[in-house]
């Protein structure tokens, strides 16, 4: 995309997020997720001569990747964001960048690092015999374990960023790591494994309460104290979470077991009482209603599989919804297909209210070749269009 007029694009993006913050969208937003694994790892990853554990264990290779990914997916993806180089006055932005396994190492368990994988954690508690040492441990030091490799991070990219230069332009954001959380039944079968936390809802269900109640005070502590860290306030006005796990729970379940601690990280992290957004991957739809109705929730940034015209139906013109097309169709799919899904989503009734921002559903793929998010965001142009549009 280096023949692209890039200051009309980022002319026609500003003008189209205002359009759609106003409520009056003339198109529906094409945005992506995209992860160090895109970039890092497949056959024609941009930046796939750096492995992943020499990423995770050096600073200065994970501060310098970052930026020359951002420089690079700035050039090559089409999307409704700012493209070329940024201003002056933005430069570029890094962030500590330690995936999905930061919380259950926080918590002891062992970082493993896989061949063509990211990294991730083995389950520490699956024995039955031991499985209550999690509870007496306690919480763990904020600025213990993983969280003193974060601190070690982000102190270097602080320092590293006051003289660093890429293509003439600075660092002007660095950010920790422990600022979010993956959401506290997420982070429990993580320690605990998967099989056995499911088995526990049904033959000790009190050991669940127990151990979604600690994750859950710790999470706040650990949020809190690097809020502060980060010189930001304790209490911020906005309010966003994830919790991948609740797919494989009943909405009875939900409520009973896991919204309470969604509802305690609401009350003790943000001023906001109602809205914010939660990711969901995998089918979480069934909850999305409770979500919005007990947490206040409305934006729900969806997974795979999606009855997109359901869940409107479901929702209502005023939540606002993110998803599309699987990733695994725009990893191996041809442009025809992805064309032809995008479509299939667009006019599915998904874009009643202008609540609507299409993405991958969820999180880009390595290898997704680039004429596929190409043929996604020109769908976008073309189907994505509203009556009201302007011609």
């Amino acid at each position: 995309m280096h023949d692209t007029d890039f200051d009309r694009h980022n002319a026609e993006v500003k003008e189209l997020w205002a359009a759609y913050r106003a409520r009056a969208p003339y198109r529906v937003p094409c945005i992506w997720g995209t992860n160090t694994r895109y970039f890092l790892l497949g056959e024609n990853a941009p930046f796939g001569n750096v492995s992943f554990e020499e990423y995770t264990k050096n600073p200065d290779v994970m501060f310098e990747v970052q930026v020359r990914f951002q420089d690079w997916l700035r050039h090559h993806v089409p999307q409704d964001a700012p493209m070329g180089l940024p201003r002056e006055d933005e430069g570029w932005s890094v962030h500590v960048d330690f995936q999905n396994y930061t919380e259950a190492a926080w918590f002891g368990c062992e970082i493993e690092f896989r061949d063509g994988q990211v990294p991730d954690t083995r389950p520490r508690w699956q024995n039955d015999d031991r499985k209550r040492e999690i509870l007496d441990r306690g919480i763990p030091d904020v600025h213990g374990g993983q969280m003193a490799v974060n601190e070690r991070f982000y102190t270097h990219f602080l320092e590293k960023a006051k003289t660093f230069r890429y293509k003439g332009l600075p660092v002007r954001s660095v950010s920790p790591r422990g600022l979010g959380t993956d959401g506290p039944l997420t982070v429990a079968a993580n320690i605990r494994g998967a099989s056995e936390l499911f088995l526990d809802f049904i033959e000790d269900p009190d050991y669940v309460r127990e151990l979604l109640a600690l994750i859950t005070d710790a999470t706040i502590a650990r949020i809190k104290a690097w809020r502060k860290r980060a010189g930001q306030p304790e209490l911020c006005s906005s309010f966003s979470l994830a919790d991948d796990s609740v797919q494989l729970l009943s909405t009875e379940m939900y409520r009973e077991f896991v919204l309470p601690c969604h509802k305690r990280l609401r009350a003790a992290l943000t001023t906001a009482e109602t809205g914010g957004g939660i990711h969901l991957c995998g089918d979480s739809t069934r909850h999305f209603v409770t979500i919005r109705d007990e947490l206040g929730i409305d934006s729900f940034d969806t997974g795979f599989p999606v009855d997109f015209a359901k869940l409107r139906r479901d929702l209502g013109p005023d939540v606002e919804i993110k998803g599309g097309p699987h990733i695994e169709l725009l990893r191996s799919g041809t442009p025809e297909r992805v064309t032809a899904r995008a479509k299939d989503v667009l006019e599915s009734g998904v874009t009643e209210g202008g609540r609507f921002l299409l993405r991958e559903g969820n999180n880009l793929a390595p290898g997704t070749p680039l004429a596929n998010l190409e043929a996604m965001y020109n769908a976008a142009r073309t189907y994505g269009r509203y009556a009201c549009a302007k011609v």
